[in-house]
């Protein structure tokens, strides 16, 4: 994806530069020692384990770019643990009360976005990157189309009546500029709105994305919904990442 590529331009800009202020290697003529000089500097610089991750990914990318990735064999780097918490959610009053501030602002947009994504778990790059095409709404039944990075469908989710309403009323506020393959959900400049913008919007109810998608798992495992079923909704490839909502509920 895009945001993928500028991720690994920026890590192989900031290995390039430290192989510079080194011994003047280039990015071109890297070697095994150095790869696991590096991975050994950010771990001296006390990086996350998430950001040394995310930079052993793109120097592999890179090294099979050049046709060279047994330059990453046995490469050591702190890994990232897995926590064993339970998601953050949302608890029900606290959910009440962002629903209630949210439609008192008046901000029909905003409105369907947080019903969205709290009603259908959807990542928020998900949410940017779907085209009114994508959602279907009928009188008694709704249903949206979550589509993967290559445009390809990933899964179907069902819309609740409350997700309709509102989707229907951002849409007719809309004066029918949003049809066909155009973006859902636009900014005030009339182009598609980006995570950032999302994430920004949400901040000012001090609440993220990640945390309603939470709530939409942890509500459905509460509610006793089989545990491959949330997955599927939540559209996680692995199962236990859906697993880590049935420790709140002892299961």
């Amino acid at each position: 994806s895009k945001s993928t590529i500028q991720t690994y331009l920026r890590v192989l800009e900031k290995f390039k530069e430290w192989l510079k202020s080194i011994d003047g290697t280039s990015l071109h003529c890297i070697k095994k020692e150095h790869i696991q000089s590096y991975m050994d500097f950010l771990e001296d610089e006390q990086k996350s384990a998430g950001t040394i991750d995310k930079n052993h990914a793109a120097i592999s990318v890179f090294t099979r770019f050049l046709g060279k990735p047994e330059l990453m064999l046995d490469i050591t780097r702190k890994t990232k643990i897995k926590s064993e918490r339970t998601p953050d959610s949302l608890k029900e009053w606290e959910k009440i009360a962002l629903l209630k501030k949210v439609e008192s602002d008046g901000n029909l947009r905003n409105i369907a976005i947080v019903y969205t994504l709290l009603q259908t778990g959807i990542r928020v790059s998900e949410l940017c990157f779907l085209n009114h095409c994508d959602v279907e709404i009928g009188k008694d039944s709704g249903k949206i189309y979550v589509r993967n990075e290559k445009g390809k469908i990933d899964r179907v989710i069902p819309l609740s009546k409350e997700i309709r309403e509102h989707l229907k009323n951002y849409l007719n506020s809309s004066n029918g500029e949003i049809k066909n393959e155009k973006p859902l959900f636009i900014s005030s400049l009339k182009k598609r709105m980006t995570a950032r913008s999302v994430q920004y919007m949400l901040k000012k109810y001090n609440v993220n994305p990640h945390k309603l998608r939470h709530t939409f798992c942890q509500e459905l495992v509460d509610n006793g919904i089989d545990i491959r079923i949330v997955a599927k909704l939540a559209g996680h490839r692995d199962i236990n990442i859906t697993k880590r909502y049935c420790k709140k509920i002892g299961r």
